[in-house]
């Protein structure tokens, strides 16, 4: 695990190399999407987080044209995030718009909190984050994606990022401004879709900058507490001047009550 290339974030602590070795594990080749989240809802009456608080945050040019009244604010830290009142999961870029436009995209606007409710309801669990990066991967060795090192070795786009001048222009040449089918583009080594990019995916573990060096070699499974959960991948707003996350080695976090536009989560077998 870790960033052999030295292109982490200090603060992120992906930038000490170490070896891991983890029990087999069964993941989802895709994330979750928005089909599959609301046959859990429809069976639980499930009420997320962004639902119970009211509002989420929606990326600015994301935004559903008749969702412009619903602006509650922005993120001063980065005024791109618009708090929108009614966006949720079912309302993925404000009121006005609806999951069912987008059946086979990753369910976002979900908190880690929510993910744990469906997995609790599906019988599965998160990845740890261990499990997530072997997973990335693809059955290679030290490579900054999950195809190798090279963004488009072959001139084509293989992930859902943003291009163009962030946060303003986003030229979609990859085919998508917001977020992709779950199965869009070339799927890893292991037959795994959009292991970076597209939306960003929730893990069991705590987050801790520290955590590399104090890991277990076995099954890691991250600090036993903390503020933050982890999240990997990337999303289709990562850009390389500004987040350059689209790497697997790359870790982010977020509290496990907060909910955006770009962020999902894929699922694990559980054991019997």
């Amino acid at each position: 695990m870790g960033d052999p290339f030295g292109e982490g974030y200090p603060g992120d602590g992906e930038l000490h190399l170490h070896e891991v070795d983890l029990d087999a594990f069964a993941i989802s080749p895709t994330t979750v999407t928005n089909e599959r989240f609301a046959r859990f809802v429809v069976d639980t009456g499930y009420r997320t987080t962004a639902e119970v608080e009211g509002s989420s945050a929606v990326f600015h040019t994301a935004l559903c044209p008749d969702a412009a009244d619903a602006v509650a604010g922005r993120v001063r830290s980065a005024p791109w995030w618009l708090d929108v009142r009614g966006a949720d999961w079912a309302h993925p870029t404000g009121p006005g718009s609806t999951w069912q436009d987008v059946p086979d995209h990753p369910v976002v606007h979900v908190s880690w909190d929510d993910a744990m409710a469906f997995c609790h309801w599906e019988g599965s669990r998160l990845p740890t984050e261990a499990e997530w990066e072997y997973a990335a991967r693809g059955g290679l060795h030290a490579k900054r994606y999950p195809w190798g090192d090279e963004l488009e070795p072959d001139g084509t786009p293989r992930l859902n990022i943003f291009r163009g001048r962030f946060p303003v222009e986003n030229t979609a040449t990859d085919g998508y401004s917001t977020t992709a089918p779950v199965d869009a583009f070339e799927p890893n080594g292991f037959g795994l879709f959009n292991m970076t990019g597209n939306v960003w995916e929730w893990c069991l573990d705590w987050f801790d900058p520290r955590a590399y060096p104090r890991s277990p070699r076995r099954n890691p499974a991250g600090p036993p507490h903390g503020s933050e959960k982890v999240t990997r991948g990337g999303s289709y707003l990562c850009h390389v001047s500004y987040c350059f996350r689209y790497r697997v080695a790359a870790r982010s976090r977020n509290t496990p009550d907060s909910s955006t536009g770009n962020c999902g989560f894929r699922t694990v077998l559980v054991d019997g």
